[in-house]
């Protein structure tokens, strides 16, 4: 597949798609007779793994080094769950900040539609830090 229909397929920019392989986040892609990206199964398999890693925010240095374990076998297996970890730990946190965040939110609005109650107005305006 050629890396325009590996873009629509994943819904990623074909730029993206060439600083991923740059970087070594999408490891060798094969190429065609002319020398043109030619996405394989193992390639797109690659693009999924990096897309739904990046969604997670995991960084990209740690997918970089996590791609470069891979590449030096099972030898390497302990590191590459080690780095898979403390990226899960970071993204648990992150969600528990996002979920705070959500929760105060959701107070704020509850206090303004509160607030709209006739006859519940304590105040002249809802906003309180």
């Amino acid at each position: 597949m050629t890396i325009t229909e590996a873009s629509r397929k994943y819904d990623i920019s074909a730029d993206t798609l060439r600083y991923y392989e740059r970087i070594g986040l999408i490891p060798d892609v094969p190429r065609n007779k002319s020398g043109i990206r030619d996405y394989d199964e193992t390639s797109c398999q690659w693009i999924e793994l990096m897309k739904c890693m990046r969604k997670a925010g995991v960084q990209i240095e740690a997918l970089i080094e996590y791609v470069a374990l891979f590449q030096q076998g099972d030898a390497t297996n302990e590191a590459r769950k080690q780095i898979l970890i403390e990226q899960r730990e970071q993204l648990i946190r992150r969600m528990a900040d996002m979920q705070a965040s959500l929760e105060r939110l959701n107070q704020k609005i509850d206090r303004y539609e509160q607030w709209a109650i006739p006859g519940n107005k304590k105040s002249s305006c809802p906003v309180q830090h």
